[in-house]
């Protein structure tokens, strides 16, 4: 048990994990504010929060730069940062939403599918001309089938794929290394 301890209490994993959860709660505020000023919280409405993610991914490759580091930040270090801040803080906030949505208030999710399939219905002879009925009807019935538990998992993939670019941009701008190693200092 004390290997795993000690495994969690390295740096490089304890501070992006503390700025993950700190994150993940930050998301979930967002959310109840969408719901608490009568917008529907999912979906589109919602894309907004990645924001969120963003300053605080900065912000804990800033503090390890500058506490930790001590003014160094190898890209490395930065990636492991970043992505672990983005995956633990869209697994809370995926958790908290879902819970949000099965015990406090399931009309939400219902709005949110009935939404949804209101949106596809209005591009539906745009989509019948490019991918077909079958496949229309098939996304149709995908959307209507939906569960409530699909909202973690999606929560973690779209916010994977849409911190790819911004997460090489930040470990860039925050990377300092020390190349004196590389002067002949003799």
């Amino acid at each position: 048990m004390k290997s795993i301890i000690a495994y969690f209490n390295k740096p490089i994993l304890k501070l992006p994990l503390i700025f993950g959860l700190i994150t993940g709660v930050l998301v979930f505020a967002f959310f109840i504010g969408l719901y608490l000023i009568g917008i529907v919280p999912l979906g589109n409405n919602k894309v907004l929060d990645f924001g969120i993610h963003l300053i605080m991914m900065a912000g804990a490759c800033w503090y390890y730069r500058k506490h930790i580091g001590d003014g160094f930040l190898h890209l490395w270090e930065a990636l492991t940062i970043c992505y672990v801040v983005n995956t633990v803080a869209a697994f809370i906030a995926g958790w908290l939403i879902y819970f949000f949505v099965t015990y406090i208030d399931p009309v939400v999710f219902t709005k949110y599918l009935a939404e949804m399939a209101t949106l596809l219905e209005h591009g539906k002879a745009e989509l019948v001309k490019n991918i077909g009925l079958p496949e229309y009807n098939k996304m149709f019935s995908e959307i209507q089938s939906m569960q409530r538990s699909e909202i973690i998992t999606d929560e973690i993939s779209k916010k994977t794929v849409m911190g790819i670019i911004p997460i090489l941009i930040i470990s860039l701008i925050f990377r300092k290394q020390n190349y004196g190693v590389f002067h002949n200092k003799s």
